[in-house]
């Protein structure tokens, strides 16, 4: 009988005026990948402050390799055998990644640091996770947000951790990272390690894990192999309501048919920039929502830059409602009823220390002009017309953003592009990186406003959202069009990864 390495047992953790988690069981096995499931405020993150010292229960017991233990802080967790790798990736930006990977343990000779050893240890841990071709004297700078995932990753096993909390670990990549990286997860569950992983994202979860546990509201739902989870079931679980409604978006979406004939909101004709984008035709109508497919790269993000003027093109024309413009810059856009709602919300989309309520009113008061201020009345009336329709809690609206979850801060972003009342409305990965209710919430609100008459240029790294949500699905790669596709029952996540297999296949070319 196999025994768990990690066994939590009626685990209760109170801040104040809040019990974070009620009498709370847990358990995970040697070589299994266990994944954590429930939205923001369920719990997630206190249990794994439990398992990783950061967290003190006030009842239960907590069990690592047969000895009940107390930890007292975060390395009395790692001396236990547990090595966490966060959502943000704790690395120095100026260091190299030995000095990374070895920070803290580092070797020492008579006079000084050992680099050569120090080397050669962090390219032991790099190919314990099969990462052989990773020269550790590469200053972090040069490597993409997936490789510093897979660095961070590498730091976490230099210990040989018996267990491994991974923390949002793809929520800034893209598909094919996402490969590299589950590759690598699954060659440490092989090796006997246990992984507690902590998603949003549902088809990774029920990729790469063994088992699932679900919370909400600071108690277990359910624990299931996750071979006997159907999504679902796994959605309601989470959510602790009926899915037919959410389920019924997809199909009312493919059956939706806008009107094609008319005049684009947005017609772009061979617009480029050279070095960032090949020459692309693309149409939006009134109506309908436009979906951008593609990896890392393909260049979804330099087309929705393009067309919301934060970068500017060096061929081709835009015409906006029959009109021919210039799109020099983002206040351009705005003036030509064109809004974007940014891939990262935190560097370029989120001012932290204003409040939800001034975030909100931002492109507005842009347009607007800098010498004609919005008055506090007019900001809070504009505010509160969002409460309702994208479920934001008022209690919110006067807090600083960046002390709301990651789901509110999207929805601010998606409140302030309305604000401006677009006809052409771009959201370029509106739904990463949040819980599923928030990510709910707004592919219904992006739905309706297609039904109001708004063109919607909608960009994810989740094929699936995108074939739900689409009315037309442009495919990109290696930033230029390979094709486009009229959204019904034939169009499915497999037949656009074969269309941009078929084009990185040599024979094709």
């Amino acid at each position: 009988m196999v025994v768990p390495i990690v066994e939590l047992t009626g685990i209760r953790v109170e801040f104040p005026d809040v019990v974070a988690l009620d009498d709370v069981d847990f358990r995970l096995f040697p070589g299994e990948v266990h994944a954590l499931m429930g939205e923001n405020g369920a719990g997630k993150s206190t249990l794994i402050g439990v398992l990783t010292g950061t967290c003190t229960p006030v009842a239960g017991s907590v069990v690592v390799a047969g000895e009940e233990r107390r930890f007292s802080g975060v390395a009395d967790a790692r001396a236990a055998g547990i090595a966490t790798v966060f959502q943000e990736t704790q690395l120095g930006p100026t260091l190299s990644v030995a000095e990374n990977v070895m920070l803290g343990r580092e070797r020492r000779g008579r006079f000084g640091i050992d680099w050569r050893r120090t080397r050669a240890d962090a390219a032991d841990a790099l190919a314990r996770l099969g990462l052989d071709d990773m020269d550790p004297k590469t200053p972090m700078t040069m490597l993409s947000p997936a490789q510093k995932q897979l660095v961070a990753l590498a730091r976490s096993v230099v210990d040989d951790p018996r267990i491994l909390v991974l923390d949002e670990p793809t929520s800034s990549l893209d598909q094919a990272d996402v490969d590299v990286l589950m590759r690598v997860i699954r060659g440490l569950r092989d090796r006997g390690v246990a992984i507690l992983f902590v998603s949003h994202f549902l088809e990774q979860a029920f990729a790469i894990s063994d088992r699932m546990t679900v919370l909400r509201g600071g108690r277990r739902i359910a624990e299931t192999p996750t071979r006997e989870l159907e999504r679902a079931d796994l959605i309601s679980q989470m959510l602790g309501k009926d899915l037919e409604a959410l389920r019924a978006l997809g199909s009312e979406r493919k059956a939706h048919h806008y009107a094609a004939d008319g005049v684009p909101a947005l017609r772009a004709t061979a617009v480029g920039r050279r070095g960032e984008l090949d020459p692309i035709d693309i149409d939006v109508h009134r109506g309908e929502i436009v979906g951008l497919a593609g990896l890392r790269g393909s260049g979804r993000t330099e087309l929705a830059s393009l067309l919301s003027g934060s970068i500017r093109a060096d061929s081709g024309e835009i015409v906006v409602d029959g009109d021919h413009v210039q799109l020099r810059t983002p206040s351009s856009a705005l003036r030509n009823r064109i809004a974007m709602s940014a891939e990262n919300r935190r560097a370029d989309g989120i001012i932290g220390d204003l409040t939800a309520r001034e975030n909100i009113v931002l492109s507005l008061q842009a347009l607007r002009g800098w010498t004609r201020p919005l008055s506090p009345a007019e900001t809070a009336a504009l505010a509160e017309t969002y409460v309702e329709t994208l479920h934001l809690d008022p209690a919110d609206l006067a807090r600083p953003a960046k002390l709301l979850s990651g789901g509110t801060q999207q929805k601010l972003l998606l409140a302030r592009a309305l604000a401006v009342r677009p006809h052409v409305l771009i959201l370029d990965e509106p739904t990463r990186g949040i819980d599923i209710a928030a990510k709910l919430d707004i592919q219904r609100r992006v739905s309706q406003l297609a039904g109001d008459g708004v063109g919607v240029v909608f960009i994810s790294a989740e094929l699936e959202e995108v074939v739900r949500l689409s009315d037309r699905i442009v495919v990109l790669k290696d930033r230029d069009k390979i094709g486009e596709l009229s959204n019904g029952p034939g169009v499915t996540v497999d037949s656009i990864v074969e269309m941009i297999a078929a084009e990185l296949d040599p024979s094709d070319r």
